[in-house]
């Protein structure tokens, strides 16, 4: 390893459906964080890794930072602000507006209170008609906080992400190697699993039902010949009329969420997996401090 070898951590913060963990899979060059067009996808802190000949950059994607309405949205806001001061660098994504709302002067409140460099990332330009609008947006944003850079990005078309990663490596201080050059996650293979499983529900499901659901991975063993996994998993809903449309007339609806899970799964494992799903209700189990932790959110104490 050279003496220019930098390395550091790097928190991916905006408002819910921004697309900071569709830019984190493009950075990193792989799928691991799920995506949908739902706001509040992602619940938990997803680390990933990032390496090449100039160093190492650890991703942490975190909830969007929200107004919380029950203890599950509390605790996502509370993962996402307790990332700030933990990290060398700070990507604040933002829609390309020049308005600025609530939202986003609470997050620029925030931002002013740590001493780590920021980062605006300003996302969705394939949606900007007249490029010069642009530098009004950036304009706009230098007036709420005081960045290190801003950088205009599309993280769904892959538009200046590669500019966005000298920009980052430019920041991170000189260090050690933390992770192998083949990590690209730490998650364990059953939390991702849990989660592709619940990205396809929420991409088939109508828009009440997403937010009340969470997914539990009950049996995950791999055959003798390593050819074959076998996973069974559960889908929390909250009411019995969420587990009639899960379901679906004759099973349907279940049926295409385990077709579409299985088959990212097999993807991201390299081999094919036999796949059950099963529904239950919890009723209120985003207000359930048991519930909650059962289901994977919790604030892990060091």
């Amino acid at each position: 390893m050279s003496d220019n070898f930098r390395s550091g951590f790097v928190a991916l913060i905006g408002r819910p459906n921004v697309g900071k963990s569709t830019l984190m899979n493009h950075l990193i060059g792989q799928k691991i964080a799920i995506t949908s067009e739902k706001p509040q996808t992602t619940r938990n802190r997803i680390q990933t890794v990032y390496t090449d000949e100039r160093g190492q950059i650890i991703f942490l994607d975190t909830p969007g930072i929200h107004k919380a309405k029950n203890k599950l949205g509390e605790y996502m806001v509370n993962v996402a602000v307790g990332t700030l001061s933990e990290v060398d660098v700070v990507l604040w994504l933002v829609e390309p507006s020049a308005f600025i709302g609530a939202g986003e002067r609470h997050i620029a409140e925030l931002l002013g209170k740590v001493k780590t460099p920021v980062i605006l990332v300003i996302n969705k330009i394939d949606t900007v008609k007249d490029k010069e609008d642009i530098l009004k947006f950036m304009d706009a944003y230098r007036e709420v906080c005081r960045f290190a850079e801003i950088v205009p990005v599309s993280a769904l078309k892959d538009q200046n992400t590669d500019k966005m990663t000298d920009i980052l490596f430019r920041y991170l201080p000189y260090g050690p190697q933390y992770y192998d050059e083949d990590t690209v996650t730490e998650q364990p293979m059953r939390q991702i699993a849990a989660e592709l499983i619940r990205e396809k529900a929420l991409r088939l499901l109508s828009d009440e039902i997403p937010h009340g659901i969470a997914v539990t991975i009950e049996k995950m063993s791999e055959r003798k010949d390593g050819m074959l996994y076998d996973i069974e998993a559960t889908i929390i809903c909250e009411r019995d009329s969420h587990k009639g449309i899960i379901i679906g007339k004759g099973g349907a609806m279940l049926k295409r969420i385990g077709t579409a899970a299985r088959q990212e799964i097999e993807n991201l494992m390299g081999a094919h997996v036999n796949l059950k799903l099963w529904v239950k209700v919890r009723k209120e189990w985003r207000d359930s401090e048991l519930y909650m932790k059962n289901y994977g959110y919790y604030e892990k104490k060091e």
